[in-house]
């Protein structure tokens, strides 16, 4: 059956959420939700699920595989036990919206302008990005006289007006800045970020989901990194560690205390600790340090048209997309043994049937865990590439570095806090 990729947000209400392996975890009991002024996508942040204990854990759309008519299936296991709060900004659908009063605009329903209407729920639509946004609004008109059942109208969200962008206990000042990191790249905000005081940073690092606060992290000088996962609870730090690319959890990790960076490691689902542990058993200055251990690795069956999909994932840094990797199985890091690479470019001039074993680069060297810095620089200067292969010395892959990683590393500690054009110091004779 064929997953959804539109739906009401209440038939969600009492459905069945299982696993990658389809054991049952729990069932959905509401829908949190965001809403941004005109302009901006409202979007569904995630679903509130009821464990068998009965304890309510937050699970993010982003981990949600497939939306079926019977059931959700996850496509990770790793979830947070954290118990579920509602965090400024955010809405539930049966605890906020379902009921609120509203009014709509829309020129198809000329009889109900001027009039409140009572929301009865909200369809969700996936986008490409892979956001859940809400599109239509379905609608209760006036209650009728002796009991009877009042009529059901739908609305686009643009033409439904009177719901807060705050949610709940927001001020409209923190309100605003956080619509506004919306619309703005992690780097970006994370210079806003160096330049608030800690208790701001603290503050708005609270209302931030795990997976967009990870994002910002990333982009943050090493000291603010540290400094702000030390203000978090233990549980979420090691939650949002669990969203980052691990090599930057990793960098993270070995800013803080040996023993606060081994209970958090601890505190993390094992499946997402491993190849962070694995990271840091390199020393810092070499390539073993700086790569990825989740590159787009495929099999010789492959073909050009699945390569090229995998490629267009959204939240993929567009270094790794421009290479793929072909190993022989297994594909999790370390894998099995490595047959060669192939360019993004190349996928492109290739009919979509083709296998990428057909179209394989065999020659390209590679780079192993333990070079340094510079050797990886030299390399991509020498074959003008963004990303390479990082192979143990019996022929496996454990990785991938990126250039934008490498620079990261090769600038001053404090490039991050001086800006993309640090002002230059002037002498006069």
């Amino acid at each position: 059956m064929s997953a959804v990729t539109r739906v009401y947000a209440g038939r969600l209400i009492g459905l069945q959420v299982r696993g990658p392996d389809l054991d049952p975890i729990g069932r959905v009991r509401d829908v949190v939700v965001t809403i941004r002024p005109q302009g901006q996508q409202s979007r569904a942040l995630g679903v509130v699920v009821e464990l068998v204990s009965r304890r309510r854990i937050f699970v993010p759309m982003g981990r949600i595989a497939a939306i079926e008519p019977g059931d959700i299936t996850l496509a990770s296991g790793s979830v947070s036990m954290r118990a579920f709060q509602v965090r400024a900004g955010e809405l539930t659908l049966m605890g906020d919206l379902v009921g609120a009063k509203v009014h709509t605009d829309d020129p198809e329903l000329p009889h109900l302008q001027g009039r409140a209407v009572e929301i009865a729920d909200i369809e969700l639509e996936r986008v490409r990005t892979r956001d859940w946004v809400i599109t239509k609004v379905a609608m209760f008109g006036a209650r009728p006289k002796f009991g009877r059942a009042p009529s059901l109208f739908t609305a686009p969200w643009n033409h439904v007006h009177g719901l807060s962008s705050g949610g709940a206990g927001q001020s409209d000042e923190l309100a605003e800045r956080l619509a506004g990191f919306d619309r703005m790249r992690p780097a970006d905000v994370a210079n806003i970020l160096h330049e608030l005081s800690s208790d701001e940073r603290h503050q708005l690092a609270n209302e931030l989901n795990d997976e967009r606060l990870a994002d910002i992290l990333q982009e943050m000088p090493e000291d603010h990194q540290a400094e702000l996962l030390e203000t978090l609870d233990i549980e979420r730090a090691a939650d949002v560690l669990e969203e980052m690319d691990p090599d930057d959890a990793a960098d993270i990790l070995q800013e803080l205390p040996g023993d606060k960076a081994e209970v958090l490691l601890e505190l993390m689902d094992p499946e997402e600790s491993a190849p962070v542990r694995r990271l840091m058993s390199f020393s810092p200055d070499t390539v073993g340090a700086l790569m990825t251990p989740e590159p787009l690795i495929l099999t010789p069956q492959t073909t050009v048209a699945e390569a090229l999909a995998l490629a267009r994932n959204p939240d993929l840094p567009t270094s790794l997309a421009s290479m793929v990797f072909v190993v022989r199985p297994p594909t999790a890091t370390p894998t099995g043994h490595y047959l060669g690479c192939v360019h993004l470019q190349k996928l492109l001039r290739e009919p979509p049937s083709t296998l990428v074993s057909g179209i394989l680069d065999p020659d390209l060297p590679p780079l192993y865990a333990d070079d340094d810095q510079e050797t990886a620089a030299r390399y991509f200067a020498t074959y003008n590439l963004v990303c390479g292969p990082v192979l143990d010395e019996d022929n496996h892959l454990l990785g991938a570095v990126a250039v934008d990683d490498l620079l990261d590393h090769l600038l001053p500690e404090d490039w991050r806090s001086e800006g993309l054009r640090p002002r230059k110091e002037t002498h006069r004779g």
